[in-house]
């Protein structure tokens, strides 16, 4: 049998220096005695980041937020299209202690980047790696990641950030916080990551503020809601792992845990990042409505009273409710080698997230993957759709030429197309076109970009 802790609620006031962060210690943490190890302190985290910020949006704001977004039917058109993939660029920030490149914390770049190729197969649902599913609700989120190649400077990089901070194992959460601020880059232009050695001392535990054993922890994503700041926290914004269990040994040598070795711990954090709950969402009730508001509010996420640390057997924790523990969920805390799934309901959620949150729905439309040895990076950057939504004609513009275009409705079939598009400047007629959202692809050179529009 499972042996949970439950850690009580602690508040201790918080204070802030500057433009540096302390934060409270609102813990209230749920895990296994048998790993030793806390999966995830995401929602702890955003207790103290609600605390900490006013004007910051509560639980209860962001879903209802979260609701409205899915509920629109033109942002429901866009969220639920089979056609656009999202990109997002990411920065791996590794801080070290001055060990050399592959040793210890500082990791070595092929470790870096087989995380990279993780978050690829898992949010793909590619065929043939882990993170392919038979699952009839698992989903391909259609959420893909790529390395910078440009710094906030305009410098070439291949997307690794190495800061030497002169310190062997990051004991408080605080000071982790404060290392955010000094070291991120934009996070509407960049997706941050940090890898850090998070303290092996149990003498700093989590319900003081410490990171005893912590693997990692995400910050929730922000709501456009009116008079709730849309920028709140953004300096921390990004996520936070331990190097140990970042990157996969089958793919990368490195120091790893053992339970932890996949990579699987960065998908589970990105997860947060982009709107998801932990699938028993974060209480003992096996109480749902409609919605599944009591729960992750993913309705095809069957309820389930904790997270779960194995799936070596079937478990069903809400024996009244319909399905077992989906113990091979991401936002279940079960060992990497268990994990290969989100399901439908939670591609909904972090798809909304990624076109209408503030700072994720910038990521989608930057250009800092895009190497400087092209000296035409940019020639798709300000194309212009108008009117929008649109009637008769449709007024495409860019400072550059195009190739060519293809457009396609909801349902990912090509409507219309042109090759040799030697203007930057186009009328399209849709006069005749059914309503509904539909995507425009713009070829120049080796680029493309792809923009949505409504016909009403």
């Amino acid at each position: 049998m499972k042996i949970y802790l439950n850690i009580a609620l602690l508040c201790i006031s918080v204070s802030i220096y500057a433009q540096h962060v302390q934060l409270n210690n609102n813990e209230s943490l749920e895990f296994h005695t048998k790993s030793n190890y806390i999966r995830c302190i995401s929602t702890e985290y955003e207790n103290d980041l609600q605390k900490l910020n006013p004007k910051r949006a509560s639980t209860a704001s962001f879903e209802s937020w979260m609701a409205d977004e899915i509920n629109s039917e033109q942002k429901k058109y866009s969220v639920e299209n089979t056609n656009v993939i999202f990109t997002l660029p990411v920065v791996i920030h590794v801080i070290h202690n001055g060990d050399a490149i592959g040793a210890s914390e500082n990791i070595s770049t092929a470790k870096a980047l087989s995380q990279i190729t993780v978050l690829n197969q898992d949010f793909r649902r590619m065929l043939g790696t882990n993170g392919f599913n038979s699952d009839a609700v698992g989903a391909d989120i259609e959420i893909e990641f790529c390395m910078a190649q440009r710094t906030p400077g305009g410098a070439a990089t291949n997307g690794i950030n190495r800061v030497d901070r002169n310190i062997a194992q990051w004991e408080m959460k605080s000071d982790v916080e404060n290392m955010k601020i000094e070291t991120q880059w934009d996070p509407t232009q960049y997706f941050n990551i940090w890898v850090v050695y998070f303290t092996d001392s149990n003498s700093f535990p989590t319900n003081t503020g410490g990171l005893s054993n912590v693997l990692g922890y995400a910050q929730f994503p922000e709501t456009t809601l009116a008079g709730i700041s849309s920028n709140p926290n953004a300096e921390t914004d990004g996520i936070v792992l331990d190097f140990r269990c970042f990157g996969s040994s089958e793919i990368a040598n490195g120091s790893y845990f053992s339970a932890y070795n996949l990579g699987r711990t960065a998908t589970h954090e990105v997860g947060h990042s982009l709107g998801l709950r932990h699938i028993w969402g974060d209480n003992t009730s096996c109480t749902v409505n409609a919605t599944d508001s009591f729960k992750d509010f993913c309705p095809d996420t069957p309820a389930t009273t904790k997270g779960n640390e194995n799936c070596l057997q079937i478990y069903n924790s809400c024996i009244n409710a319909a399905g077992n523990d989906m113990t091979e969920n991401y936002m279940d805390y079960t060992n990497d080698s268990c994990l290969n799934l989100f399901t439908n309901n939670q591609k909904t959620r972090m798809r909304t997230v990624m076109q209408n949150s503030p700072r994720r729905s910038s990521l989608r439309t930057s250009t800092v993957c895009q190497s400087l040895s092209n000296p035409n990076f940019d020639q798709l950057n300000d194309v212009q759709l108008y009117p929008n939504p649109v009637q008769n004609v449709l007024y495409i513009t860019n400072s550059n030429s195009f190739d060519s275009y293809e457009i396609f409705n909801s349902m990912g079939q090509q409507v219309a197309s042109a090759k040799s598009v030697t203007d930057n400047s186009l009328q399209i007629d849709v006069s005749k076109y059914s309503a509904g959202l539909y995507f425009i692809k713009i070829y120049k050179d080796t680029q493309s970009k792809t923009q949505k529009f409504i016909k009403y």
